[in-house]
C-alpha cells in the first residue's frame, strides 16, 4: 500500500510580518514500517533561504526564512509513503517482565539500551510525579510481561479519559489532563509516557498521521484526516513497541510516522519567530491521507 499525504498550514496576519524564521517537522521519516518515497514542499511567499536537515533524533525537518513583508504564510507539503509492514506483530504475553525490563534498563550496556535511557528522564513537557505513577501502578505487577502491562495502560487511558478538542492546548499541564480526565491525542500520549517514565521505563513520543475512513456509503471529506500522536515503549533486548491510547490499539498501516522525540516540543509541526507584525494571526490546518494500491 502507498499513502499520499498532503498537509497544508496557512497563517493570516492582521498586520504585515517583515521577517520570519521557521522550522517544520512535516517530512515523514523512514521506519521499519514505512518508506518515504517523495516529499514536495511549496511555501508562499517564496523563502529567501531554505534547507532540509536532520535533527538529533534523525528526524527530517525543513528550515526556511522569508525576508519580505507578508500578510499570509502557507506551507504545503505533499508526501508519498510506502507501507512495508502493515503491523509489527508481537506477542503481548512473552518477553521481559516489568521487573526484568527495569533491571536491564539499569544494567545493560548495549548501544540501543544506552541510547534509550534518555527516554526514562523528564523532558520539558513531561514530568514524572507521584500522581501519574499511582495511576499507572495497578497495571504493572512485577512479574507481568511489560508489553501486556503497557497494553492494559493504553486501554485504561482510552476508557478513563474523554477525547475533548476544546479542553486543552499545547500548553495545558499534564496534571490538569489527569485531574479532569480529558484531552486530545497529544495529551494521552504524554500521559502514557509520564506513567512509564515514573515507573522506570523508557518511552518516547511519536507524531504523524492517521487515515480516517468515512462511514459506509459516505464520501470522505477533503481535509478530514488529522495529525496524530501516539507513543512507544522500550523493552531492553527486544526493541521499541508502539501503542495508541487515543484509539486503544496497536499502530498499523493507517498510522504514518513523521517524527519522534521526548515529547511534543521536540517534533512541533511548525515552530519559528516573526518580526514587526503578525498581530491577531489566524491559523488553518488541512490534512489529507489517501490510500492508493501499490503500482
Amino acid at each position: 500500500m502507498i499513502y499520499r499525504i498532503r498537509h497544508v498550514t496557512r497563517y493570516e496576519y492582521k498586520t504585515p510580518v517583515t521577517l520570519c524564521y521557521n522550522r517544520a517537522h512535516l517530512l515523514p521519516r523512514d521506519t521499519a514500517r514505512q518508506q518515504c518515497l517523495s516529499t514536495q514542499i511549496r511555501i508562499t511567499p517564496t523563502p529567501v533561504y531554505s534547507v532540509r536537515r536532520e535533527d538529533f533524533y534523525s528526524n527530517l525537518y525543513y528550515y526556511f526564512s522569508i525576508q519580505e513583508p507578508h500578510t499570509s504564510l502557507e506551507i504545503d507539503v505533499s508526501s508519498q509513503i510506502r507501507i512495508l509492514q502493515p503491523t509489527l506483530n508481537f506477542d503481548l504475553d512473552i518477553g521481559n517482565s516489568c521487573a526484568r525490563a527495569r533491571e536491564l534498563m539499569q544494567a545493560a550496556v548495549d548501544e540501543e539500551t544506552l541510547l534509550a535511557r534518555e527516554f526514562c528522564l523528564d523532558s520539558p513537557m513531561i514530568r514524572r510525579n507521584d500522581a501519574v505513577r499511582e495511576y499507572a501502578l495497578p497495571s504493572f505487577d512485577e512479574d507481568r510481561p511489560l508489553l501486556s502491562a503497557v497494553r492494559e495502560l493504553t486501554s485504561r487511558i482510552y476508557q478513563d479519559f474523554k477525547y475533548d478538542p476544546g479542553f486543552s492546548t499545547v500548553a495545558t499541564p499534564l496534571n490538569e489532563v489527569l485531574e479532569h480526565r480529558r484531552g486530545v491525542c497529544q495529551d494521552f500520549a504524554h500521559l502514557a509516557i509520564a506513567c512509564l517514565r515514573s515507573l522506570g521505563f523508557a518511552a518516547r513520543y511519536i507524531s504523524g498521521y492517521l487515515e480516517t475512513l468515512p462511514p459506509p456509503g459516505q464520501t470522505k471529506l477533503v481535509g478530514s484526516d488529522a495529525s496524530h500522536a501516539w507513543f512507544a515503549v522500550y523493552s531492553p533486548g527486544e526493541g521499541w513497541f508502539e501503542f495508541d491510547p487515543t484509539n486503544d490499539n496497536i499502530p498499523s498501516e493507517q498510522h504514518i510516522t513523521t517524527a519522534l522525540g521526548r515529547d511534543y516540543g521536540d517534533v512541533t509541526p511548525l515552530r519559528g519567530v516573526i518580526f514587526d507584525g503578525g498581530s491577531a494571526q489566524k491559523l488553518e490546518v488541512s490534512v489529507d491521507v489517501t490510500a492508493m494500491p501499490e503500482p
